[in-house]
């Protein structure tokens, strides 16, 4: 029951003007795809409204804002149930421009915990390779990193002027190929309640500090950065955005905290895991060409002091573009996600 009608209209207006301005944004551009939050807060502002609406009907006074409140409730009905954007054009660079880093914020948290397990897993690595050299035998798995690090660049530095172009197409789609499964595989585990998701991150991290380790030991700081930084300013970033998908799905799974059943819970992650996993496919078709046409020349082809240069401005336009972008998509700035 209302007892300080001015009051309760003074308090509620700010809710009706905002739907309305939604409203009228939707009604300018109805081809525009809304964002999860930003549907969520429509909705949220619906059901208010028309709460506002019943508890007005007990009164018959204002019978104006009755009447206006009616309008805008049945807009906002009309537009919930309608199925005009179902049928609304598929939307590439918007969805990887606004929803892909958008879902990478909402779930910021999982991509820290999938970080904090990397470094983690690297610190073991670095202590491990640092403490007894030879265990690089079972900390890295590939041929060529068994190799001293000065073999290493010394053999680098001399294919990479005369390995062919041929060479360099079939390595890139290799590494398009093999690293995108490797990310789905660190997602899809996470249906063991995201064990097999830490334990690749762990294993992951475990590499390349024993790499990072041993080539700085060794005094090729220079090669390691200019070897990995091109390439690795995506793909790393990609691997660890997989882990989140996989942390994501495992809490899901758990379910700590929710009266949701299973299915409802997956239900509700479904879109966000399949936006996170086309992002990082997307992030490492960059890597692996960067990777094969770029990473692989070393001195005297290409300097190192530009490589890393290239490298750290891909790291830094990464991180704006997972941290901005997008922000600014929402006709009606979200301030609160449905209460």
């Amino acid at each position: 029951m209302i007892i300080d009608l001015p009051r309760f209209i003074a308090a509620e207006q700010p809710y009706w003007d905002e739907l309305r301005s939604i409203l009228d944004a939707i009604d300018a551009d109805p081809n525009r795809p809304m964002g999860l939050q930003q549907s969520a807060r429509f909705h949220y502002l619906y059901e208010r409204s028309a709460s506002d609406l019943a508890r007005l009907g007990t009164f018959a006074s204002e019978p104006e804002t009755r009447q206006h409140l009616e309008s805008l409730v049945g807009r906002a009905y009309a537009e919930i149930h309608e199925s005009r954007r179902g049928t609304g054009r598929i939307r590439p660079f918007y969805w990887f421009f606004v929803v892909f880093p958008e879902t990478f914020r909402r779930h910021f948290r999982a991509f820290l915990l999938s970080v904090t397990i990397t470094l983690v897993g690297a610190a073991f690595g670095g202590f491990a390779i640092a403490l007894d050299p030879s265990a690089k035998e079972v900390l890295m798995p590939f041929s060529y990193l068994q190799q001293s690090p000065e073999e290493r660049v010394a053999t680098e530095e001399n294919v990479s002027r005369n390995q062919p172009m041929g060479e360099r197409a079939s390595f890139s789609a290799f590494l398009m190929t093999h690293n995108t499964r490797v990310s789905v595989l660190t997602m899809a585990l996470g249906v063991t309640w995201a064990a097999g998701t830490i334990l690749m991150l762990f294993i992951n991290g475990v590499m390349v500090g024993a790499v990072a380790v041993d080539y700085v030991r060794a005094g090729q700081t220079s090669f390691l950065l200019g070897w990995l930084l091109p390439h690795g300013s995506f793909e790393i970033p990609a691997i660890l955005i997989a882990g989140q998908a996989g942390l994501l799905l495992g809490r899901t799974l758990i379910g700590t905290g929710s009266r949701k059943s299973l299915s409802s819970r997956l239900r509700s992650v479904a879109d966000d895991l399949v936006t996170l996993i086309f992002g990082v496919a997307i992030l490492l078709v960059w890597a692996g060409f960067v990777e094969s046409f770029f990473s692989q020349y070393h001195q005297p082809v290409i300097p190192y002091s530009i490589k890393i240069l290239f490298g750290s401005v891909e790291l830094v336009a990464l991180t704006v573009f997972l941290w901005k972008s997008g922000t600014r998509s929402s006709p009606a700035k979200i301030t609160e996600a449905g209460r």
